[in-house]
């Protein structure tokens, strides 16, 4: 690393874009991934330098960065690229909720901002804490939350967690522990046997089609399907593992999951 703390970061997924400006240490990021969009501001600030799975080298190269920010093995032919070229990377690979707090922690002792990292990781535990502890009520939906649609992929281990903590119950959660998307493949069967009564889509990248549910043959018999409860949480809010799914994403699955007319229905039923 050329400077330390480093001066110069480049940000290959989104939510150590995010963590950096909750730290309010935005001045040091001089590229970032072009899904980032929290805060709406980075669009304009900050100069993209990558998809997911692909980056512009030589364009990373240029900007003369002390650290690269990159995220699983899904991006180990990247960091392999800057690293035979000198540049120091940092890949995390948080999975679920304590690996996210985690990795806020400690990129912020990396730039320099460990106490207010602390604070922020604090805040978080916090309110999952308080939800945890609220009162228990009666019925918990059951939740089937689909990552991708073909295949159809449930979801990982942070949002299954998140789904339980909102106050449901995953179907799949015995599979949200598998890290590579295709060991948490389901079928049609599966999800007909589950028979969850919300349902829960997050495509990344792809806009959501409530019909294209009704339209799986066998699903008409869903309690989900049968009532409509289906619902889409944007992929930014929920799928990349940082600050966003601990809140916003948080926050509407706890509002599909309000135990209003849901706990109701599922009284009668």
């Amino acid at each position: 690393m050329r400077n330390f703390p480093p001066e110069r970061i480049i940000c290959l997924t989104e939510e150590t874009v995010e963590t950096l400006y909750l730290l309010g240490e935005q001045d040091r990021i001089v590229g970032v991934t072009g899904y980032a969009v929290r805060p709406p501001a980075v669009r304009k600030e900050k100069e993209r330098v990558a998809a997911f799975t692909s980056a512009k080298i030589d364009k990373i190269l240029s900007l003369k960065p002390d650290l690269v920010l990159a995220f699983s093995d899904l991006q180990a032919e990247i960091v392999a690229d800057l690293i035979k070229n000198g540049v120091a990377v940092m890949a995390y690979n948080q999975r679920d909720i304590s690996g996210i707090l985690s990795m806020i922690r400690h990129l912020g002792a990396t730039v320099g901002v460990g106490e207010k990292a602390e604070s922020l990781a604090s805040s978080y535990e916090k309110r999952l804490a308080d939800l945890r502890n609220l009162e228990k009520h009666d019925v918990r939906p059951r939740v089937y939350f689909e990552e991708w649609d073909s295949p159809m992929i449930t979801g990982i281990k942070w949002v299954s967690e998140l789904v339980e903590i909102a106050g449901g119950t995953d179907v799949f959660s015995a599979l949200s522990s598998n890290e590579a998307a295709t060991d948490r493949i389901v079928t049609s069967s599966d999800v007909i046997e589950a028979a969850p009564d919300i349902i829960v889509a997050s495509w990344c990248g792809k806009k959501l089609r409530p019909e294209s549910f009704r339209e799986r043959e066998g699903w008409a018999t869903i309690p989900a399907v049968q009532k409509n409860y289906i619902y889409e949480v944007k992929s930014p809010l929920i799928l990349q593992p940082g600050p966003a799914a601990l809140t916003d994403g948080l926050n509407e699955l706890v509002q599909i999951f309000s135990f209003g007319d849901h706990c109701s229905q599922l009284k009668k039923a």
